[in-house]
């Protein structure tokens, strides 16, 4: 079999322009928000919230978007990826601070301390999950999460810095895009 560096069809071998810069600046919006899981609207409100604080708009939305829930739940390993940890939370598995949160979506604060529900720590996904967590290195986990793998806890230390997201992209074109 033959691979060829183009697509198939007729007009598989034209050669593609270069996109242009609204082109890219959208190109990172739409990766941004898939990577999050985050509509439109959602994400033009987080902007919104952001745009006019002082610091760098685009490290202030990434972070507002880390600080989500399900994010957290995700970042500490207590779901494989984002849908999952969006599908607990929705389940009502989580409390935070004697508080059932079934919103994923709820941006959690500096202090906040989340635990699963005791009726739910039962549960064989959380047994299995917790002799994952309590081999797991420490070191894996965002220096702004603190993880208690014996209550099966996570506390929120601080908010996330630039270097703590890890996610390779440049969120102050999102900033163009939206400033148009």
């Amino acid at each position: 079999m033959v691979r060829r560096p183009y697509p198939p069809g007729v007009n598989g071998s034209k050669r593609k322009r270069p996109l242009s810069e609204f082109g890219q600046q959208l190109a990172v919006k739409q990766k941004i928000k898939r990577i999050y899981g985050v509509l439109e609207k959602p994400f033009k409100k987080y902007f919104k919230e952001v745009k006019d604080k002082p610091g760098v708009t685009g490290d202030l939305l990434m972070q507002k978007l880390e600080m989500r829930l399900d994010n957290v739940i995700y970042r500490t390993g207590f779901a494989a990826n984002r849908r999952q940890a969006r599908q607990l939370v929705k389940h009502s598995h989580f409390i935070i601070g004697a508080k059932r949160v079934n919103i994923p979506s709820f941006s959690v604060k500096i202090g906040d301390v989340i635990e699963i529900k005791p009726n739910k720590q039962k549960k064989n996904y959380f047994n299995e999950l917790a002799a994952i967590i309590r081999g797991k290195d420490a070191h894996t986990l965002p220096n702004w999460l603190e993880l208690d793998a014996g209550k099966m806890s996570i506390k929120v230390k601080n908010k996330p810095t630039k270097d703590d997201i890890g996610i390779d992209v440049d969120a102050q074109m999102v900033v163009e895009y939206y400033s148009r």
